[in-house]
């Protein structure tokens, strides 16, 4: 059908095209609407909140990423200052005092005070041989000829020039590290080694004001601990994390330790020496804020979700019932027409019908009057009395005919609209006249209870005789045979009469009361089209009135009219 061709084109084909008679062409349609608008309208809130949720979190990574990795390499850069001070003070002794001075032990112990005093940590002073041997030494411990020869530190110093230990414990067994220049002179080779105190270490770490679940230590390039970790141990302890190599800018990891906490994890390798500043934190602490986030986000993400699905269900419900509702207005103002063009049609027929009727009666009329009244002149006639009844019979039989089609071209001249001063009781005797065969052949009763006083009425006879057959015939369907109908009228107030029309037929329960005046709606499932009551609650509300019904199942039905004494539609309508 054209509708639901236009509900395609509406839809760009998505719903399916059923056809008209389909009872679940509405359902379908609603489905159909309803997974468009939703698809409309929750991907694209869906993909924004994708957008949002990886936004934030690259946004509030950044912001945490960002501030790790500026304070790992910043206190790396302290570390830094702090080891090229003590090797740039290294070398300056170095260059500033011959082999000779470091050889004297009165000079050296000066030297070795004068540092102290100027420059915190430093634990010893020594001057070593190009052949490893301790030539002389000044701090704690008796090094004085102790041999180097074999150590890999001693062996790089010759090579490289200069030497920044790891972090060890030696025969001090306390963490230190050593610093060895090489100076080379005219006629030798030696070796100027001091060892550093790393408590500096620890108290520049602490000074990175960190909270209670982070922790910051150093380690070397083998993965040792150079100072104490919160986390993962003392001094010298092996680094359960793997770690990347080589020389790079600081960058931050998510990792897994050992104990199964996720953290993050910021390297910032020094560019002078073996040693790696670690910065980790937890994981969990540090999304803190985004975790939460998310999960506000979800919560209006679901609730969002929720709102616009109900709205959408409202919506479409709205927009199908009125569609729904246009399509039967649409249908029954077709089945109106259909119903009017077939009125017309059998009020022409009836016209001619009556038309073809009423020139023989008339010719028999006249035949049987002048049969008569021969009958009546001729005194020697000896059947006189008996053709007088035959022609009696006669005129009467043809004054019926008479009747029933004055009534048949009455209701044909009827279709169109005319309003008229009218006497509703005889409208109503007038209808009721279609029936009294049916009524006779049933043996209903009918009763009158009609007002003797009924003011006249400004209105249409046809569609008030339409109305009153459409009750009447319903009140005909519902009564047994020998069933009883009653027919009242009366005067309601100063603007309003009132019909009432009941029987004592079978009744009806309260649910389908309430739907007997919705267009399509029957009882009658072999023969009925349900436009009986839908036309004629049209027809009462056109004239200004009202229509009311009251039954009980098993008891009967009455049916209750109002109408305007004077019509308030225009003859034009």
């Amino acid at each position: 059908m054209d509708k639901l061709k236009w509900y395609q084109r509406l839809t760009g084909g998505f719903f399916l095209q059923l056809d008209d008679d389909s009872p679940d062409r509405y359902r379908i349609l609603r489905r159909n609407i309803v997974i468009l608008m939703i698809l409309i309208t929750i991907i694209p809130l869906f993909v924004m909140a994708i957008i949002n949720q990886y936004e934030y979190q690259r946004s509030i990574k950044n912001e945490i990423v960002n501030p790790l990795r500026t304070l790992a390499s910043k206190t790396r850069h302290s570390f830094e200052l702090f080891l090229e001070e003590r090797l740039a003070i290294v070398k300056s002794i170095s260059s500033l005092y011959s082999y000779k001075d470091f050889s004297d032990q009165k000079t050296l112990n000066r030297i070795f005070r004068v540092l102290m005093n100027e420059y915190c940590c430093l634990v010893d002073l020594g001057l070593i041989s190009s052949e490893g041997i301790q030539l002389s030494y000044t701090g704690p411990y008796d090094f004085l000829g102790k041999d180097y020869s074999q150590q890999s530190w001693f062996k790089e110093v010759l090579v490289k020039g200069l030497y920044i230990s790891d972090v060890f414990m030696g025969y001090r067994q306390f963490p230190h590290m050593a610093i060895a220049v090489l100076r080379r002179t005219e006629d030798r080779i030696w070796i100027l080694r001091a060892t550093i105190d790393t408590s500096k270490f620890d108290e520049l770490i602490s000074s990175m004001g960190l909270s209670p679940e982070s922790d910051a230590f150093l380690i070397n390039r083998k993965g040792f601990l150079q100072t104490a970790s919160r986390f993962y141990g003392k001094v010298l302890d092996s680094f359960p994390l793997s770690f990347p190599r080589g020389n790079y800018g600081a960058i931050v990891v998510e990792e897994v330790d050992p104990q199964g906490r996720e953290m993050l994890v910021t390297y910032a390798p020094f560019t002078k020496s073996d040693y790696v500043m670690v910065l980790v934190k937890l994981r969990s602490n540090v999304l803190r804020s985004w975790y939460v986030f998310r999960s506000k986000m979800l919560f209006i993400f679901i609730f969002s979700v929720i709102t616009i699905a109900l709205i959408v269900f409202k919506l479409t419900n709205t927009v199908v019932q009125r569609v729904k509702e246009a399509d039967e207005r649409r249908e029954l103002a077709f089945r109106e027409v259909q119903h009017t063009h077939k009125l017309s049609s059998i009020g022409r027929l009836a016209a001619g019908v009556a038309h073809e009727i009423n020139n023989p009666m008339a010719i028999i009329n006249e035949k049987a009057g002048l049969m008569k009244d021969l009958v009546e002149y001729d005194a020697q006639f000896r059947e006189k009395e008996k053709f007088l009844g035959l022609t009696d019979s006669i005129l009467k039989s043809v004054e019926r005919c008479k009747t029933i089609t004055h009534r048949l071209l009455g209701f044909a001249r009827r279709m169109e609209v005319q309003l008229e001063i009218l006497d509703l009781n005889e409208v109503i005797q007038e209808t009721l006249g279609f029936l009294e065969r049916e009524a006779l052949y049933r043996n209903i009763i009918l009763r009158l209870s009609l007002a003797d006083n009924l003011p006249r009425v400004s209105s249409d006879r046809g569609q008030l005789q339409q109305l009153f057959l459409n009750i009447f015939s319903n009140a005909f369907a519902a009564v047994e045979d020998k069933g009883e109908i009653t027919i009242t009228s009366w005067e309601e107030d100063l603007d309003t009469v009132g019909v009432s029309v009941q029987d004592n037929g079978c009744g009806m329960p309260e649910e389908t009361a309430r739907k007997i005046f919705e267009p399509f709606f029957t009882t009658k499932k072999q023969y009925g089209t349900g436009l009986g009551l839908s036309i004629t609650y049209g027809i009462v509300k056109k004239l200004g009135g009202d229509i009311k019904v009251n039954s009980k199942e098993g008891e009967g039905t009455i049916f209750t009219v109002y109408l305007k004494k004077k019509a308030k539609f225009e003859s034009g309508e």
